[in-house]
């Protein structure tokens, strides 16, 4: 199981030859937020196991299958799930399905996330919708693009200027229902799976993070890799401990 071109056009071959209609834009769904599936029309699903090279899910509130059919009049590839560096798999195993959903002709991907707040203000129920992020993982040698570069999929040297398409993102301020408060910002994916500590929160705040989560950064490099338009999109549910005392202020 790996993330090469061959694996991955052999994941794409597999897919082609069930689906009914080629999708053109896909979803990650993040923890919790797979229910969108059941919006989908002439819904085709496939579970993980069951494509080649796929990883397996190993999170709670992560299905594991990929559903495939129309949500409004968009053909939409719908992952229920994503793999993370947390359960042991390596970084461009986490980026298999962006890879193969774009071999099948994908051009526009939405990442979504559940992540926790670093912004005063920002509260859990609000909406984060991804100006930037910051990749630590991927800093510290552990992006997806690593290794010898395959020019099937990208240039050497991938832009990451506007990684997250800023009319998409314009798009999703302004379609956002008023209830969830909808601001643009700076996401920090770390490798997980502890949660941060007080001053591992406060370090990511000064470094100009608004919300901190263990996804979506890989997905985002290696779709821009590929030539791919990104929207992200966080549902903040926790406010991370940025703010507590330290022992000699008791």
């Amino acid at each position: 199981m790996d993330g090469s071109f061959e694996a991955c056009a052999e994941a794409a071959r597999w897919l082609q030859a069930q689906f009914r209609e080629q999708p053109r834009v896909a979803l990650v769904c993040g923890s919790g937020l797979g229910a969108l599936a059941q919006d989908v029309s002439e819904a085709q699903s496939f579970d993980y196991r069951d494509i080649p090279h796929f990883p397996r899910s190993t999170v709670p509130g992560h299905a594991g299958r990929l559903v495939v059919g129309r949500l409004g009049s968009a053909p939409c590839a719908i992952l229920q799930g994503r793999f993370h560096l947390y359960e042991g798999y390596s970084s461009t195993q986490l980026v298999i399905p962006v890879r193969t959903l774009a071999l099948l002709g994908v051009h526009t991907l939405v990442l979504t996330n559940a992540a926790g707040s670093l912004r005063p203000g920002l509260e859990p129920g609000h909406l984060l919708v991804i100006r930037d992020h910051i990749d630590l993982p991927g800093l510290a040698g552990r992006s997806p693009l690593v290794g010898a570069n395959d020019d099937r999929f990208g240039p050497r040297f991938p832009s990451m200027l506007d990684a997250y398409d800023p009319a998409l993102r314009r798009l999703a301020l302004a379609l956002a229902p008023k209830e969830l408060r909808a601001r643009s910002g700076v996401y920090v994916g770390v490798g997980g799976p502890s949660y941060e500590t007080p001053a591992e929160c406060r370090y990511l705040r000064r470094v100009g993070a608004d919300a901190v989560g263990m996804s979506t950064v890989s997905e985002a490099s290696a779709a821009r890799h590929l030539g791919l338009r990104v929207l992200g999109l966080s549902l903040i549910t926790n406010i991370a401990p940025a703010d507590e005392l330290d022992d000699d202020d008791d």
